[in-house]
């Protein structure tokens, strides 16, 4: 699980990067990025109601952030980064979800290694 102070929770921040931030769109992801001025990142996730029932929806956000979580010190720090799912996501297994999410973070330039 992320600790508090790495995840994006107030609507400001959302609609913030909405506005401000530059966006990389994939098939099952769409990301949005924008600097923060901390020294950390932080990570917010979308899965709207046409990825399925809340069981369904809360699955893939937990798999979302497991992958962010495992990925997180290997991503440029002094971001806020915004995950929005969709419904080809559904399709991919965990590993494959972590691997198109690398993919996505390697075009936005995020991914170090």
């Amino acid at each position: 699980m992320l600790q508090r102070p790495f995840r994006l929770r107030h609507r400001r921040d959302f609609q913030r990067l909405r506005a401000e931030g530059k966006s990389w769109q994939g098939a099952p992801f769409l990301i949005s990025v924008s600097p923060n001025q901390l020294p950390h990142n932080r990570y917010g996730f979308i899965v709207g109601k046409r990825i399925g029932k809340a069981v369904v929806r809360n699955r893939l956000r937990r798999q979302l952030r497991e992958a962010v979580r495992s990925l997180h010190h290997q991503i440029k720090q002094g971001y806020d980064l915004v995950v929005i799912a969709r419904p080809p996501s559904l399709a991919l297994a965990y590993w494959d979800l972590r691997q198109v999410l690398i993919k996505m973070l390697r075009q936005a330039g995020l991914y170090v290694i």
